[in-house]
């Protein structure tokens, strides 16, 4: 089933969406969408390479206008729903409005790679562990950071503090940013996700993806699929090396503090991290150096 979105219904939608699509990505739909027969499975395929695509489409079928009795966090799902003729005026709707300067495009390189990386890695952790939700895992791979390349929009020199913070071997990331900015990207990324309509768990796992000791601690308090998709996360993060590529960092100081909660709450092993290494470097996902 698809159903066709007026105009007015697209325009209210896109709303608040603020973070800009890989220019990449837009050539190859806008070439895929002028095909004869253009290929729906392909358009999804390419959607759900990209943050704020991906966020814009699961928005709009997660919209009371579809009134689903679950929301969606599959692209491919919603992309099905939606039909060919929407998502196309969407994508219309959203495409870059003038152009990213040279600068801003390679500082946004590094949010991309790693969001595209990350969601790979953690789709594969969770069939690897039997957990009921891969899809989900994937999502959260995505969206972790959507609130960076808002924080970089808001914050000239953000990038430097969040060197600065993954330099911290004591302090949450998320303290340092509030110390100078009195937000930070979890929060900002919280929101963000809220507004696209995405699973509470998904928005709580945005929010709280730098507190893995707080949530461990809250124990019952705390739902099992939200620590399940964190632990997830984090695995996934340490290996595609965050710390490397935001914190310009050789240790991962973040990971030297949960990796023994995180592992133990997934069921695995340092060694079953190795061997999960050489299968996705065999798949060609970037990983950072092996390190603590």
């Amino acid at each position: 089933m698809s159903t066709d979105l007026t105009e007015d219904q697209i325009k209210h939608i896109l709303q608040g969406i603020k973070i800009p699509p890989q220019p990449q990505i837009l050539v190859d739909l806008q070439m895929e969408q002028v095909m004869p027969n253009p290929d729906i499975r392909r358009i999804a395929e390419l959607i759900s390479l990209d943050v704020g695509l991906s966020g814009t489409i699961l928005k709009f079928v997660n919209s009371p206008f579809f009134a689903l009795s679950n929301k969606i966090t599959s692209i491919s799902q919603a992309v099905s729903l939606l039909g060919l003729h929407s998502v196309i005026n969407i994508i219309n709707g959203i495409s870059i409005k003038g152009e990213m300067s040279d600068e801003t495009i390679v500082e946004l390189t590094r949010f991309w790679d790693t969001a595209n990386d990350i969601s790979q890695i953690a789709f594969n952790i969770a069939k690897r562990i039997g957990s009921p939700a891969p899809d989900q895992a994937y999502a959260l791979g995505l969206f972790h950071n959507c609130g960076i390349p808002l924080m970089m929009q808001r914050f000239p020199g953000y990038l430097a503090l969040l060197e600065k913070a993954y330099a911290e071997p004591h302090k949450r990331i998320t303290d340092t940013e509030n110390e100078v900015y009195n937000t930070n990207h979890s929060v900002v990324g919280y929101y963000t996700a809220k507004s696209w309509n995405l699973p509470v768990d998904i928005c709580q796992a945005i929010a709280e993806h730098h507190a893995i000791e707080r949530v461990f601690e809250a124990g019952a308090n705390s739902s099992s699929n939200k620590r399940t998709l964190l632990s997830i996360l984090k695995i996934a993060e340490h290996l595609c090396g965050n710390h490397v590529t935001f914190g310009n960092q050789s240790i991962d100081y973040e990971w030297q503090r949960i990796k023994k909660q995180v592992l133990e709450f997934v069921g695995l092993s340092s060694y079953d991290l190795e061997d999960m290494r050489q299968t996705f470097e065999e798949m060609g996902i970037s990983l950072a150096p092996e390190s603590v």
